[in-house]
Parts: C-alpha cells; structure tokens; sequence
C-alpha cells in the first residue's frame, strides 16, 4: 500500500482526481468533549457567560467544514452541497458528542470536511467554555461513516 499525497520521488503533491467521475459523497464523522458536571449544567441551561455554546459551535462547524482545504494542505477545495451538525449530551459521562455529516457531489471524498467540522465545533465549545473549566477534554475524532466514490461505502 502506498500514500497518495507523495510522488514517485517522495515529494508532497495534490492528488490529481481529473479522472474520477462526480459522484454524491457523504461522510459522517464524531468527537467529544468532556468537561466538569457544573460546566455540562452551565451549557445545557444556556447560562455560560458567551451565550448560546451549541448554536454558535454549529455555526463555526459548518464554517470550518467550508474552509477545509485552507487548514489542510493538500485537500481539494470542495463544493460542500450540506452540511448537517448535531449535539448529543452525555451526562452520565459529563460530555457533548458532536456529528457531522458533510456531503457534496465531486471527484473526491469529503471525510476531511466532516472531520474538521467535527474539530471545529469542539474547540468552539472549549473556547466558549474555558473560563470556567480549563480541563476539559477533547477525545474520539474519527470518521464514522463514509459513502461514495470508487470505493464505495465504509463504515467504522
């Protein structure tokens, strides 16, 4: 098996995806968060002191799903045709999972999108919530799910 992103003479390149066919893409991707139960109850109750955490981090999910091949090097710049965020809390484990289903209908996968929104969305929810828990926990960014493409459907 070799990587992609590297010529034959082992320099770093973009991917030429000039020959694939345009396909519908998705890909599903997870993380979480853990942090205090008082910082759990302070984001549940929309007390935090900047305001409403989930809504903004869906905001910035969605942004940073959008700006994926400026952080990545070697992406593609994508046309993103949806992007779905959802919030899941767990308070038994005093954390928030956040999924992102990122979709599009192009030569490439776009796993890296629903993984950066995915990252986003975490750090937006540790910055919004820092000041009252330094130590939470961002863990478990993977890809859930992907489909489409040449190599068909993948799940985790």
């Amino acid at each position: 098996m070799t990587l992609n992103h590297f010529d034959q003479d082992g320099q770093a390149h973009m991917v030429d995806v000039g020959d694939k066919n345009e396909t519908r893409r998705i890909a599903r991707a997870s993380g979480r968060i853990r942090m205090k139960p008082e910082t759990l109850a302070l984001l549940i109750s929309g007390a935090a002191q900047k305001g409403d955490v989930l809504g903004v981090a869906r905001i910035a999910a969605i942004q940073g799903s959008k700006r994926t091949s400026e952080l990545i090097p070697l992406c593609h710049p994508l046309y993103l045709t949806h992007v779905a965020v959802e919030f899941n809390i767990d308070a038994a484990d005093h954390a928030v999972e956040c999924i992102v289903s990122a979709e599009t209908l192009g030569r490439t996968g776009v796993e890296m999108e629903a993984l950066t929104a995915v990252s986003i969305a975490l750090l937006t929810v540790y910055d919004m919530c820092k000041a009252v828990d330094r130590g939470m926990e961002i863990t478990r960014v993977r890809v859930l799910e992907k489909m489409g493409g040449k190599s068909g459907h993948w799940q985790a």
